[in-house]
């Protein structure tokens, strides 16, 4: 009985020191589906939530007003098992870095990418990332901007299905993102570190 006391209480504290450790950041990279999916895939991500951030007006939905706001994740990480660097290397290659009208098929400002950093450390931290970026495209212009952090707002409500739309409809999702040109893309611009 004592032993597995010790046990619960063990893992009541490793649960309790794993959250404590828990950092999170708001990517942009065109459609929320695709990020969701592609940054749950990588260790030390424990939660991917789709929403809108980068604009002035509250509350924006999916199907009505989200003018002014980017399709955006908001990514929750364990930075002992993953560093903001190595989510950022990681976060260019699910993106076209060079179009500035929005990712792959999807266009207009709101699936625009961007990084939205939180403090001045994290600025410094993307525009090291940025610049090793540019530094491999030395022909081409990176257009992907450094924005700072602004309010996030997770699809909720009647829009919900939003959420983890790749888990809960698989064909449909697989079929928009082969349609949209997205993987085709980033292995035309990133060749064997495209990740998908």
């Amino acid at each position: 009985m004592k032993t597995r006391r010790i046990f619960i209480l063990c893992a009541l504290l490793l649960s309790i020191a794993t959250s404590a450790f828990a950092a999170t950041t708001i990517l942009a990279g065109g459609c929320f589906w695709c990020m969701e999916s592609d940054f749950e895939k990588l260790d030390g991500v424990t939660d991917v939530v789709s929403g809108f951030t980068g604009g002035e007006l509250k509350n924006p939905i999916y199907n009505g007003n989200h003018t002014g706001h980017y399709e955006a994740v908001e990514i929750t990480y364990d930075p002992q098992q993953v560093s903001y660097r190595q989510l950022l290397d990681y976060y260019w290659v699910q993106i076209d870095p060079f179009d500035d009208g929005g990712q792959f098929c999807d266009r207009g400002h709101s699936y625009k990418a961007a990084v939205f950093v939180a403090n001045d450390k994290e600025r410094v931290i993307a525009e090291e990332s940025k610049k090793a970026v540019q530094a491999l495209f030395a022909e081409q212009n990176i257009v992907t901007p450094i924005l700072p952090a602004s309010t996030f707002w997770p699809i909720s409500g009647a829009e919900s299905y939003h959420q983890d739309y790749y888990k809960n409809n698989p064909v449909r999702y697989k079929f928009y993102r082969w349609n949209c040109g997205r993987d085709q893309r980033l292995k035309e611009v990133w060749g064997e570190k495209a990740t998908h």
